[in-house]
């Protein structure tokens, strides 16, 4: 490496790789290094039919594509990233890419050896902090014990976050908005309400929200008065809201299920509502998701009598490693995958 570097500098380690390979998009205008170590390791890893190895072999045609029309000169002052024409929705990447093509002197301390491949790595992180005593050298891996002997070394390092289709997930809908301070005070003067069975209706003029509304969007209110409601119908100039059954109170259930906060009151009212055909529910592992849709399930069907069945699909695909071929019956080899769905059903039976 002859050319200078620019002002951070990110080694990444070969579990980054693995885990993303579209990682090399994601660092905007810093530059990358790849250690021939982490290439040896990506060699290592490219055989076979996993997650891991698929995506050893699509960074292996990224790099490809990269150094095909390089010369050694241009692998020396660093591949432009921004030539590649995938990026997966991110902003163009500016920075270069450096690759290892030459020995550098490493001074690990003496217990750390360096031909384990994670020293290794750690070393060459090292060395470059040193040449490069100017720049922020930041060694990227997702092993924990690595970060760990990297800064006991002395060298900056991160965890790699930045996996998600999306960069910010604030940027998802949510389906879910605040209603002004102001709302009541906008809208007393013109609104018409009304009961239909058990529910409660409001009709307003115009929009509660600053921007447009759509149907089955739920709204609440932070005034003190704990109001929830679901746009209904959208016109030209009016906006009809129902009010949400509050599913935390203890006279209102679903399958002996109370909702626990607003987002699974919502998520209650939307799937207890037989005018909504598809509701989707995001949220991070343990916020009830599967608990809900299957108490909202049998109630309608045992219960209410409004459907038949229930049809439950889950995508046999692995987290983690793959679990092969099952031996048994067909419901024997469906139980490590049905699991979290009859865990759930024993709670609610």
């Amino acid at each position: 490496m002859t050319e200078e570097i620019r002002d951070r500098l990110f080694v990444l380690d070969t579990n980054v790789l693995m885990h993303d390979p579209g990682s090399i998009f994601r660092f905007q205008e810093h530059d990358l290094f790849i250690p021939m170590m982490v290439l040896e390791e990506l060699d290592a890893a490219k055989k076979g039919m996993s997650e891991v190895a698929r995506n050893v072999r699509q960074v292996s045609r990224f790099l490809d594509e990269l150094i095909t029309e390089a010369d050694t000169d241009a692998i020396e002052k660093g591949l432009p990233l921004s030539s590649l024409s995938f990026n997966n929705g991110n902003p163009n990447p500016h920075g270069k890419l450096f690759l290892q093509t030459s020995t550098l002197e490493t001074r690990l301390p003496a217990n750390l050896p360096g031909n384990n491949a994670d020293n290794t790595i750690l070393g060459t992180a090292l060395a470059l902090q040193e040449k490069y005593s100017d720049k922020i050298v930041t060694l990227v891996s997702k092993d924990i014990n690595l970060r760990i002997k990297a800064h006991v070394v002395g060298v900056h390092t991160e965890d790699y976050y930045n996996d998600k289709v999306l960069d910010d997930v604030d940027l998802l809908y949510t389906g879910v908005n605040r209603l002004p301070d102001d709302f009541w005070e906008c809208h007393s003067q013109n609104l018409d309400s009304w009961q239909d069975g058990k529910n409660t209706y409001y009709k307003i003029n115009g929009t509660p929200l600053e921007e447009d509304c759509y149907p089955y969007q739920c709204l609440y209110s932070e005034t003190g008065d704990d109001f929830e409601a679901m746009v209904t119908d959208v016109e030209e100039d009016k906006t009809t809201l129902s009010l949400a059954t509050n599913y935390r109170d203890g006279h209102n259930s679903v399958w002996g299920i109370h909702a626990r906060n607003r987002e699974q009151n919502f998520a209650l009212n939307m799937m207890m509502d037989p005018e909504v055909d598809l509701v989707t529910l995001l949220g991070v592992a343990g916020t009830g998701k599967t608990l809900l849709a299957l108490a909202a399930g049998l109630e309608q069907v045992m219960e209410l009598k409004l459907f038949r069945e229930i049809i439950i699909t889950r995508v046999t695909i692995p987290v983690g490693e793959d679990i092969g071929f099952l031996p048994g019956t067909e419901e024997e080899k469906m139980q490590p995958w049905m699991g979290a769905l009859l865990d759930n059903l024993e709670v609610l039976t």
